[in-house]
């Protein structure tokens, strides 16, 4: 039996009338797939702006995703020695522009603590200070963590930076709360970062080029004409590599450092900047001849 309508209802809901017809005639959206499409005619007729509606639809998505997804991996990861001098760790700190890293004793996985590079400027002005008194106590999470209580965390918490650990309680990466942001807000470009119609190879005034390192070999070697192989041991034989940061890294051992240089079939990459434990950009130009001997 239908409860009776009292009064006491209507005047608790403060909608008018039309209000509640028209919701009656079109209810709102009953699952993610009905908002997103609301939020797509919202666009269109003009209720919300298109980065409105990315951001939003950035919101959705975030839901679904945790910290492994978005973490940048233990490999690519940027780590200070303990025991390393205050000169190279200030060299690495130039060279990434991180503003805060991990930093390990003995071994990559042991990690004892986060230092902001600003702290670095402390020791300079006390050399007698230990770097081990400026680290700030790391905050570790599982992979399965959502992104949603990550922000959360982070927020109230006022950490920036997690390190990711698997099942087995090992470093599986680091992730920032940037990383969690670029989900909703897209990526957080810099000095360095180009307009996706800009392309990923091109002419700069000085007759070089700029060249992205996601940029496939193939296509590096069709643009200066030339093949990109690199000759590898029978332990590595089998690694296959789809982009010039790939490869140059593997070339190189480790993953390149602002101004490091290294030279294919007479040309030359110099890495211009590093992201995420990934170079960004190179800076490719013909290597240079060497001065005839006297």
């Amino acid at each position: 039996m239908t409860a009776p309508h009292s009064r006491d209802q209507d005047a608790s809901d403060k909608r008018s009338y039309w209000q509640r017809l028209l919701e009656f005639i079109h209810p709102g959206p009953d699952s993610r797939e009905e908002l997103l499409d609301a939020l797509s005619d919202a666009e269109d007729n003009q209720v919300i702006g298109p980065e409105s509606r990315v951001m939003l639809e950035g919101v959705l998505r975030m839901a679904d995703l945790t910290a492994g997804d978005v973490m940048v991996a233990a490999p690519r990861m940027d780590l200070i020695n303990i025991d390393a001098s205050l000169d190279e760790s200030m060299h690495q700190v130039i060279d990434t522009a991180h503003s805060r890293f991990p930093v390990y004793e003995n071994e990559r996985d042991n990690i004892v603590g986060i230092l902001l590079a600003k702290d670095l400027l402390k020791l300079q002005r006390a050399p007698a200070l230990n770097l081990r008194t400026l680290l700030r106590p790391p905050v570790f999470i599982p992979e399965s963590k959502g992104l949603n209580d990550l922000l959360r965390e982070f927020r109230n918490t006022r950490n920036h930076m997690a390190l990711v650990v698997d099942e087995f309680g090992r470093i599986a990466g680091l992730v920032t709360i940037e990383d969690v942001l670029e989900q909703i807000v897209g990526d957080i470009e810099d000095e360095f970062d180009q307009e996706d119609d800009a392309g990923d190879i091109f002419a700069l005034a000085d007759r070089t080029y700029r060249v992205s390192g996601d940029t496939s070999i193939e296509r590096v070697a069709e643009a200066f004409s030339t093949v990109l192989e690199i000759a590898q041991t029978d332990a590595n034989a089998d690694n296959k590599f789809d982009t010039i940061g790939g490869l140059i890294a593997h070339a190189m051992g480790h993953v390149p450092r602002r101004g490091e240089r290294f030279d294919v079939n007479e040309l030359r990459f110099e890495v211009l900047h590093t992201k995420a434990g990934a170079v960004k950009w190179f800076k490719v130009y013909p290597v240079p001849a060497e001065p005839e001997a006297p």
